[in-house]
């Protein structure tokens, strides 16, 4: 018999398990959808294969319009690692003096971070907008780049980290020894903020890769355009019947392409993640 012990764990078992299944059904759905020639993409059973067409549809993607896609990829792959790395860089610095300097308006300026969490991005963009035409950086690379090196949350995250992971000792026998402050902050609480780094990282370049309406409205160049700006004016050319209906599976494809090199980024910088998480739990 199956013991009252056994059978409360079932429960929560059963709900991870819809759990992962709802989360993944999309992915499923894309991964099923890109091996679809058009006609299989509406006439097939959704969440199963057809005829399958993947390669075709992978030759299409990297060769439709001489090949754009590819400098839609290049162009995220450069707004994310740059975006994010500055992003990160910029939090670190911020998150540090905010856990461990003491100078006037720091509580004030902390306040009015954690204000500035709570405002969506989207609202601050038309400012954004307003303050790069005036400084001549619209329609450029910087316009997208410069706005996603502020990241009050990973600010945010880094302060608590730091706080709680770097000790006040350490950082003052390093002065002691006579270390200047950007010294004992790259020598002393850099290697110990490590595993929040990767952190604040991965979330600042996967909101990179996802940004949509940043770009949007700072860009008119076809040749600047992110994935994501890039895929929405084929399927607008799609809807409108510009270049025919054949491109629905083609923008399919080229969003099943866009998600793989989050996974790798993901999978290569988990273990430094997955650690940090553990910090701490056993004291």
């Amino acid at each position: 018999m199956t013991s009252t012990k056994e059978r409360a764990g079932i429960f929560p078992n059963v709900v991870m398990g819809l759990m992962a299944v709802y989360f993944l059904l999309p992915f499923w759905w894309l991964l099923v959808a890109a091996t679809k020639d058009n006609d299989g993409l509406f006439q097939s059973a959704p969440l199963w294969f057809a005829d399958f067409h993947l390669a075709g549809n992978l030759e299409t993607v990297f060769t439709q319009e001489n090949g754009i896609y590819l400098i839609w990829l290049r162009n995220s792959l450069l707004y994310a690692v740059v975006s994010g790395v500055g992003a990160t860089v910029v939090s670190a610095l911020a998150g540090y003096a905010f856990a461990k300097l003491r100078f006037p308006g720091r509580t004030t300026l902390f306040a009015l971070l954690l204000g500035l969490i709570m405002v969506p991005a989207t609202a601050l963009v038309l400012p954004t907008y307003l303050l790069m035409s005036q400084a001549g950086l619209v329609d450029s690379i910087w316009a997208v780049i410069l706005p996603s090196l502020l990241n009050p949350f990973g600010v945010y995250l880094l302060r608590v980290y730091t706080h709680e992971s770097v000790p006040d000792e350490m950082l003052e026998a390093a002065r002691i020894d006579g270390a200047g402050e950007f010294r004992v902050f790259r020598s002393v609480a850099l290697p110990a903020m490590r595993p929040a780094l990767v952190t604040v990282l991965l979330f600042s370049m996967v909101a990179s890769w996802n940004n949509f309406f940043l770009p949007l409205v700072m860009l008119s160049d076809d040749h600047l355009f992110p994935l994501t700006v890039g895929l929405r004016t084929w399927y607008m050319s799609a809807i409108l019947g510009n270049g025919g209906s054949a491109l629905f599976n083609v923008i399919v494809t080229g969003a099943l392409v866009a998600i793989l090199p989050l996974i790798v980024a993901f999978l290569l910088l988990q273990r430094y993640w997955r650690g940090g998480l553990t910090i701490g739990a056993v004291k």
